[in-house]
């Protein structure tokens, strides 16, 4: 009997806008510099929502849209502010070390300077 597999794909799997977010969140922690990356997650969170839609609220052709966020293609910064916003989804800034680390290491470092 020979074993059927379908093809997985992630759209399947974002239903929400919550699931769509946290998938964006765990995406922009992981990717490092890999700006590809994060445009192929906006990509799969575009196909998700509706990429006809998606083409309509940020005024890009859909196919402009497929292509820069393939992972293959370079969309400008532009072009990624504008699908955030379309999709409903925010970027988020927060400091790369935790604030705990960061306190730490400056008494460390102040009392390092102390004693020179």
């Amino acid at each position: 009997m020979a074993l059927k597999l379908s093809k997985w794909d992630v759209v399947d799997y974002l239903k929400t806008d919550e699931d769509m977010a946290l998938y964006l969140e765990a995406a922009m922690e992981e990717a490092g510099d890999d700006a590809a990356f994060i445009a192929k997650v906006l990509g799969d969170i575009a196909r998700a929502k509706g990429m006809t839609q998606l083409a309509r609220a940020t005024g890009i052709g859909r196919e402009s849209l497929y292509k820069a966020l393939s992972g293959q293609g370079n969309p400008s910064f532009a072009t990624i502010l504008k699908v955030v916003h379309a999709l409903g989804v925010r970027l988020h800034a927060a400091p790369a070390v935790p604030a705990k680390a960061r306190k730490g290491s400056r008494k460390k470092a102040t009392g390092e300077l102390a004693a020179a």
